[in-house]
């Protein structure tokens, strides 16, 4: 087969470059352009992606057979307006993944919260064992890697992404729905015409597999629930908590599976265990010839789990101090993840570096934003990542700020957190925000 020559507008994204490795991984020529330089665009150029930083379209190459790009680049981008006035067949990300998954069985894992651990796990319970064509919006620790990809993959694992729409693209086997709070508002406006779409990406499933908080909402013949509660099809039971440990069972339809161990923060990552575990005992149910999963193989791989970078990810633990990074973004992910902090350091006072992301989603969710971060004995917010937006009057940090019930608070630029750190160093810190908060992990746990 003749190898294609491919673009990306905004290669370095955690979905764009999963997308690359693999028509690189294909034989393919891949080029791109991203804002600026990150690992993930260095790891990008070591495999042969030949990448560019100056938005001009005297970089794309000639006879490109098309061009992947990514809702986050603005469309007063110079190079996607050259794209589209010499119509080179321009697609979404998405749109690509749909192309690439429905040629074989797959999983795909949406929900507001939860889905890069999920997706995670579901990859890792069956990888290498079972040749898979796995993409992840993370990198998998146990994988070093967003993308998961065997020598002849026989099936999909695909996380499926909610903004603007995009897991309408994808068909598959077993959907997987870990949550649907009010987010995205810029896109869908209200929260019922965001379940409205998670019903449609279900509804293009065979088998739905529903967090049982949320499952009342949606309509599907072939529904699988899991939680904690009675009534659940799959339920996590005789749970115990330790710190960075969860011992526990899973209930399922045809019996139990017993001691099973997760080295993980966070009953909400039980749970993404438990959806894991639900999506692909059922999906060996619709296509048992496909791989077996014994019960054996489940305790071992939960138990090998090593979680998500940026996902309750430890970069100091020490006596002195602890420094945990997190990517939450949206108030309910922020509240799970710090109530699980400080369910684990009780007796310990914590500090908060919150970098908002977005100003729409500053504006629509600002008082949970700031309820969620009263909770904490010392505030330090960042300001704003605009990512794909432009200001919006009046919402800024300060503004957040001023809502924040909590005297020890402040907002300071990226220039001056370190040196405000090394002078006034907490017991345990945590870093959370979407948007390039993580370029100062490497910095900040040298304190």
């Amino acid at each position: 087969m003749k190898s294609k020559r491919l673009y990306f507008l905004g290669i370095g994204g955690i979905g764009m470059s999963a997308l690359a490795q693999y028509f690189l991984a294909e034989g393919d020529e891949v080029y791109g352009y991203d804002l600026t330089a990150s690992p993930i665009t260095e790891m990008l150029t070591r495999k042969g992606a030949v990448i560019h930083f100056d938005d001009d379209s005297r970089h794309i190459p000639e006879d490109v057979d098309f061009v992947v790009y990514t809702p986050a680049v603005p469309r007063s981008n110079e190079e996607f307006q050259y794209i589209v006035e010499h119509n080179i067949p321009l697609y979404k990300r998405s749109q690509v993944l749909g192309m690439i998954t429905e040629k074989m069985p797959s999983v795909a894992v949406a929900g507001t919260h939860g889905k890069t651990t999920t997706t995670s796990m579901v990859s890792h319970l069956l990888a290498p064992e079972v040749s898979i064509a796995g993409f992840i919006g993370g990198i998998a620790k146990n994988f070093d890697d967003n993308l998961v990809l065997g020598s002849t993959p026989r099936m999909a694992v695909a996380e499926a992404d909610e903004y603007d729409r995009s897991f309408l693209t994808l068909h598959p086997t077993v959907a997987i729905i870990t949550s649907m709070d009010a987010d995205h508002l810029d896109i869908y406006g209200n929260r019922d015409n965001l379940v409205a779409a998670f019903q449609q990406y279900a509804s293009q499933s065979q088998i739905a597999v529903v967090e049982e908080s949320v499952a009342k909402e949606i309509e599907h013949p072939h529904k699988v629930t899991y939680g904690f509660n009675e009534g659940a099809d799959y339920r996590a039971v005789n749970l115990t908590m330790g710190p960075n440990q969860a011992q526990f069972d899973i209930q399922t339809p045809n019996g139990r599976l017993n001691g099973l161990v997760l080295h993980a923060n966070g009953t909400y990552n039980v749970l993404n265990a438990t959806a894991a575990v639900a999506a692909l005992l059922e999906f060996n149910l619709q296509k048992p010839n496909l791989f077996d999963l014994s019960e054996a193989q489940i305790a071992d791989k939960l138990a090998t789990f090593s979680g998500v970078k940026r996902r309750f990810d430890y970069i100091v633990d020490r006596e002195d101090f602890i420094y945990i990074d997190d990517y939450a973004h949206h108030p309910a992910e922020m509240n799970s993840f710090i109530t699980s902090v400080r369910k684990t350091y009780p007796n310990k006072k914590i500090c908060v570096v919150f970098q908002p992301h977005l100003y729409s989603r500053t504006r629509d969710f600002a008082t949970q934003f700031a309820a969620v971060l009263s909770q904490l004995d010392e505030v330090i917010l960042l300001p704003i990542y605009p990512a794909r937006e432009k200001p919006i009057p009046g919402i800024t940090s300060e503004y957040l700020l001023s809502l924040i019930a909590n005297s020890n608070k402040r907002v300071l630029t990226k220039d001056e957190l370190l040196p405000y750190l090394q002078t006034h160093r907490p017991e345990v810190l945590l870093t959370i925000g979407a948007g390039d908060i993580d370029r100062m992990v490497g910095i900040l746990g040298m304190l």
